[in-house]
């Protein structure tokens, strides 16, 4: 399947940068990405500049909010849209704790849209490839792993948004026959991922000897998936996937929270140690659980592993030294965003702060 235009929503987003990124270094994609991010708090151009330049006539970007369906519709004739990655969602259970009409209007209308105006140009459209969450199943007990076949049972306003999004495509397919595939991954992480995030904030923290906050008590147990794998995983659906499919994308790394700080604050301690040889350990603060987190996940990966082959390749050992390393590389990329001076930017080329 040659798509010429690709159109990815959400691209200045963390899975979305990493997907442009990973997408325009492969021999065996050529078309054109048309990156359409409204530019929320969490969305930086930043990520991705310099792209128009490295691959001239191949990385467009439109500021664009999926909720407007005017001008998507502009967007999409305009640059003749053949298919769609969708990423652009709001992501983070605690935002949508304190305010889930937000949620409700980009995950669920904002799909909406992109599936209506999709729906329009069955005779050119490819493919519209949504990305999802392991969180629309809901909480597992102490065994077991999620499938393709698991209910849903959401418990945030987040993932009852992306539960809603997920049946809407599904929708599409069996009511319109409009070509879609559906991916719900475990958490990702990895470059560029905002710092209100578990792994980011802590390693942010922890390297200016602030707090580490842990919910509860530390034991909820998540499924990590690095982003690159998570990447792959996405382009190999994308090309290969059953039309109407949808399929589990997981990293084979259970691991309890609380670890993951112990682990981040022990590969800091060996990078940069402290002077008074203290260790970052000290700083960990257990704090008031939020309400209706779920107390484990884990996904099974075997659909696409047996159907099509891929399987994660950086374990989490490897995947978050990695990480880390990025991080303390990064650290004015980080700095711009907890000062300020990314909001000012925003408003200076954007004109939205």
């Amino acid at each position: 399947m040659t798509m010429k235009n690709l159109m990815v929503t959400g691209g200045c987003g963390f899975i979305g940068t990493n997907f442009i990124y990973h997408l325009l270094e492969k021999p065996d994609f050529r078309g054109r990405i048309i990156n359409v991010d409204k530019l929320t708090y969490a969305g930086n151009p930043e990520n991705l500049a310099g792209l128009e330049e490295k691959y001239p006539g191949r990385y467009v970007f439109q500021k664009a909010d999926i909720c407007g369906a005017d001008t998507i519709k502009t967007i999409f004739s305009k640059y003749e849209v053949d298919a769609i990655c969708h990423f652009a969602a709001e992501s983070h259970v605690d935002r949508s704790i304190k305010r889930p009409e937000d949620f409700i209007f980009t995950n669920i209308i904002g799909t909406f849209n992109l599936l209506e105006i999709a729906k329009t140009h069955k005779d050119r459209f490819l493919l519209f490839h949504h990305i999802s969450t392991d969180e629309v199943y809901g909480s597992l007990g102490p065994e077991g792993l999620f499938t393709e076949e698991t209910p849903y049972r959401p418990n945030s306003p987040y993932s009852a948004s992306k539960a809603a999004s997920d049946h809407l495509v599904r929708a599409y397919h069996e009511t319109f026959g409009l070509p879609t595939t559906i991916s719900n991954c475990s958490n990702n992480y990895g470059p560029y991922q905002f710092p209100e995030k578990l792994i980011p904030l802590v390693i942010m923290n922890a390297v200016e000897w602030k707090s580490l906050p842990v919910y509860g008590d530390g034991k909820n147990v998540w499924d990590w998936l690095y982003v690159t794998d998570h990447c792959e995983a996405i382009w190999t659906i994308m090309q290969s996937g059953e039309r109407g499919q949808t399929y589990n994308i997981g990293g084979a790394s259970e691991m309890e929270n609380i670890i993951i700080v112990e682990m981040i604050c022990d590969i800091l301690d060996e990078l940069i140690p402290s002077p008074e040889r203290r260790s970052r350990r000290d700083l960990i603060t257990y704090v008031q659980d939020r309400p209706g987190h779920d107390r484990r996940y884990a996904i099974d990966f075997t659909k696409l592993n047996r159907s099509l082959g891929w399987r994660p390749q950086e374990s989490f050992q490897t995947g978050l030294r990695k990480t880390i390393q990025w991080y303390l590389a990064n650290r004015t990329w980080s700095e711009r965003i907890k000062t300020g001076e990314y909001q000012q930017w925003l408003q200076e080329h954007y004109g939205q702060a």
